[in-house]
């Protein structure tokens, strides 16, 4: 799933896309290198980040979802509106990336009402405030329970389970030990049963580990993305596709062999 952020403010690549035109062709850029899924979102989610009025969102989404209608693969929107939800669904969306799992008022019933995918992720708090001192008991244990309820919700709505994705949030209101427990236990969410998507790229707990700014974390990035493979992830987020797909490539190589 590479990443295009259509904002001025995102942790990694603010400002970069916010010009349309710089979006799309970053967009086609990243289906070029392979992506699967293209994920683009109009309002940043990173710590501190304050909320995007749902119009101004809109305005920055759908020039970039028109230019790719005929494109190759599914666009995912990263959304928490509702009113953003039904108007980027209109305009040919395949997937509705939710970081707060579908919870705003009315927002089961825009995914319920189409044939979309979603994408439901943990978030401890909200963005403005998610990293100031996050606390769990058990976070694996937590993370779980939180999403298979709001897997259960979904899907009492009339959501088939073929079209849910869960995603623990490393990074969403945790601490680095909780995102690394998370990662060593990624596992432990196979027994929901459901497609698991991890997004470790460029993050910030990569930067506290290795000391190293967000424009040269993919080292890390792609040492994260390895490990969510072999614990069981399914999806990956991320920025740098060509050099996440030949980890991948290397992964899926030395666990399934090479044909002859």
């Amino acid at each position: 799933m590479g990443i295009v952020n259509v904002t001025p403010d995102s942790f990694s690549d603010g400002g970069r896309f916010l010009d349309g035109s710089k979006a799309i062709a970053q967009a086609m850029r990243l289906v070029e290198e392979g992506a699967d899924i293209i994920d683009i979102g109009g309002e940043s989610s990173r710590p501190g980040a304050a909320p995007v009025p749902a119009d101004e969102e809109v305005a920055r989404l759908l020039p970039v979802l028109r230019a790719m209608r005929g494109v190759p693969v599914p666009v995912s929107v990263d959304t928490v509106k509702p009113e953003v939800m039904r108007a980027v669904l209109d305009e040919g969306a395949a997937m509705i990336n939710d970081i707060t799992a579908l919870s705003a008022p009315g927002a089961i019933d825009v995914v319920a009402g189409s044939n979309c995918g979603d994408c439901l992720m943990h978030m401890q708090g909200e963005p403005r405030t998610m990293q100031a001192a996050p606390h769990y008991e058990d976070v694996v244990a937590q993370v779980r329970a939180y999403l298979g309820r709001r897997a259960k919700a979904v899907e009492t709505a009339g959501v088939g389970r073929d079209r849910i994705v869960i995603d623990p949030g490393f990074g969403f209101g945790k601490t680095v030990r909780h995102n690394l427990e998370l990662l060593r236990r990624l596992d432990a969410f196979a027994e929901l049963g459901l497609p698991l998507l991890a997004g470790w790229s460029r993050k910030s707990s990569l930067g506290k580990i290795t000391g190293r700014p967000a424009d040269q974390r993919l080292a890390a990035s792609l040492a994260a993305a390895v490990m969510a493979l072999e614990r069981g992830a399914r999806l990956l987020r991320v920025h740098d596709v060509a050099a996440t797909r030949d980890a991948v490539s290397f992964f899926c190589a030395l666990r399934d062999g090479v044909p002859e």
